[in-house]
């Protein structure tokens, strides 16, 4: 009976292309140019509605005020998460260099011992 590992081995993703990882970065840019329009847009349309339901004229101006404060306070929580992921990114070496650096150092050690 084949033996089964009953935790799989953890593997690293692969490299992803510079192409990939410029379309995922377009595709960052293009949500924050369309989430702040739509937040202060949204807001709006709430205020206004309360506007009528409550018959205030005040509540409309910051309905667009609260959805351009929501729509900014995203914004800058996606700039914190893709600075602390390109610091992640910068500080990890690929295991692979880790390896062939590791070896070097071993048989240049050997052979001085030899000399």
């Amino acid at each position: 009976m084949p033996y089964h590992r009953p935790i799989p081995e953890a593997r690293r993703r692969g490299k992803t292309t510079p192409g990939l990882h410029a379309l995922v970065e377009a595709e960052k840019m293009i949500q924050i140019a369309i989430l702040m329009p739509v937040t202060a847009v949204l807001g709006w349309l709430l205020g206004a509605w309360l506007d009528g339901k409550l018959h205030q004229q005040w509540i409309g101006v910051a309905g667009i005020l609260i959805g351009g404060v929501a729509g900014l306070a995203y914004v800058i929580r996606l700039a914190l998460a893709a600075e602390k992921k390109t610091e992640r990114e910068s500080t990890e070496k690929p295991a692979a260099e880790d390896d062939r650096n590791e070896g070097r150092g071993k048989t240049e050690r050997q052979n001085d011992g030899r000399d």
